[in-house]
């Protein structure tokens, strides 16, 4: 338990922190790697060489700071780390040394003005926060491990099916080496794909959505190629996936995590937006939400065209075969042979201005997944439109810059 002196003085170095929170997160990751360099191979390294990363945690040290007093009030955004945490295979032992290098690049940076006062106050609250998430993450793994085909750590898998379902978008379909059962996810959870990257000699990590229903046997993951040039370094594991891993390979997965799903328990109205491959847990929560006749799912898509629109013909198909459903596609880019009306209904950009009298429901919950330009858009619009935060859903993969 904090003390209220500790709270107060983490309260007030709150904002100097955040003056010097990029600075002071560099010099942590740089001491961080310098000590434990295999670490390299749970982080993202791409994310790292962005500057993504640090102004993800520098932003989640200044928002703890920021909510000391009240930790509950961040209790969504814990329990998002946690899960990611826990498909990272994240352990306990990992968290002295963060803490390590944490407090010692504020040291470095802030120099005479972290005093030790200001230090132990900081690894006071670190160590609070570390407890938590510690809590969940291992509850979280405890449970998942307990349920049938359920497991902890990483689980060689063998690719069964590889399919192009557009120019930039692939699904693979990952069978565990070992022949048992798979444990069974939520509609919109995601797993871990660990490997080996020779670009840079190291093992990474990735997290996909799962796209299609829970069968206890398989699992579907859905890709994009993340193009990446010399400067911006994207896509080491996308374009590994899609170049060089084919069927038979194996992969190492860990079990499906994630907060972001849909609660296949109600039966009041679901309202799916996307941008491009941010379709993908879309499929696996509409094919679940389509078994109640009674409940209505509508499916608002953004491509650029039908050149990068994957699954479009599924999603056909299960318009004209459920009468409970509506899809509705934006081309922003159409092609010379896109015919509107046909493979999409409105050119432009996803704009729920124009369709209002589709997606505002009666006690909908409205789930978003996308590019992080796009989902603060259509959280924002939603919003505007007095959709309560509450019915707002979203999930963020890598570094969460969305919240601020």
């Amino acid at each position: 338990m904090l003390t209220q002196r500790t709270k107060d003085i983490v309260k007030a170095t709150a904002p100097v922190l955040a003056e010097h929170g990029y600075a002071i997160i560099q010099r942590f990751y740089t001491r961080l790697f310098d000590a434990h360099p295999e670490l390299k191979n749970v982080f993202n390294m791409a994310h790292q060489e962005q500057g993504q990363q640090q102004q993800a945690l520098a932003r989640a040290v200044y928002a703890y700071a920021e909510n000391i007093e009240d930790p509950s009030s961040l209790l969504a955004v814990l329990k998002n780390i946690a899960n990611k945490h826990a498909s990272l295979d994240v352990r306990a032992e990992h968290y002295p040394i963060v803490g390590e290098h944490l407090l010692g690049a504020i040291k470095e940076v802030l120099g005479d003005a972290a005093t030790d006062e200001i230090i132990s106050a900081w690894a006071q609250a670190y160590g609070n926060l570390a407890d938590v998430l510690m809590g969940m993450e291992s509850s979280l793994r405890e449970q998942t491990a307990a349920r049938i085909g359920g497991w902890t750590g990483w689980r060689p898998f063998i690719v069964t099916e590889k399919s192009v379902e557009s120019s930039v978008i692939t699904s693979f379909v990952l069978e565990p080496k070992d022949g048992q059962p798979v444990v069974n996810f939520e509609p919109g959870q995601y797993i871990s794909v660990a490997a080996h990257v020779p670009a840079l000699g190291l093992q990474q990590i990735r997290q996909y959505s799962l796209s299609d229903m829970p069968n206890g046997k398989t699992y579907r993951i859905t890709v994009k190629r993340e193009a990446g040039d010399a400067a911006k370094r994207e896509g080491y594991v996308s374009s590994l996936l899609h170049d060089h891993v084919q069927v038979g390979d194996e992969l190492r997965l860990a079990a499906p995590y994630g907060s972001f799903h849909i609660d296949v328990h109600a039966s009041t109205p679901i309202v799916l937006i996307s941008g491009g491959v941010g379709l993908t847990p879309m499929i696996s929560m509409l094919k679940r939400a389509i078994q109640d006749p009674g409940r209505p799912v509508v499916f608002v898509h953004g491509a650029r065209n039908s050149a990068v629109h994957a699954m479009r013909d599924r999603l056909k198909r299960t318009a004209a075969t459920h009468s409970n459903f509506r899809a509705i596609i934006f081309y922003d880019s159409p092609l010379p042979g896109d015919v509107q009306g046909q493979d999409y209904d409105y050119s432009g950009f996803v704009d729920l201005d124009r369709i209002a009298g589709d997606v505002l429901l009666s006690d909908a919950d409205y789930y978003i997944c996308g590019p992080i330009p796009f989902m603060r858009m259509q959280h924002d619009k939603l919003k505007s439109m007095d959709v309560h935060e509450s019915k707002i859903h979203y999930e963020v993969f890598g570094p969460d810059l969305f919240a601020e």
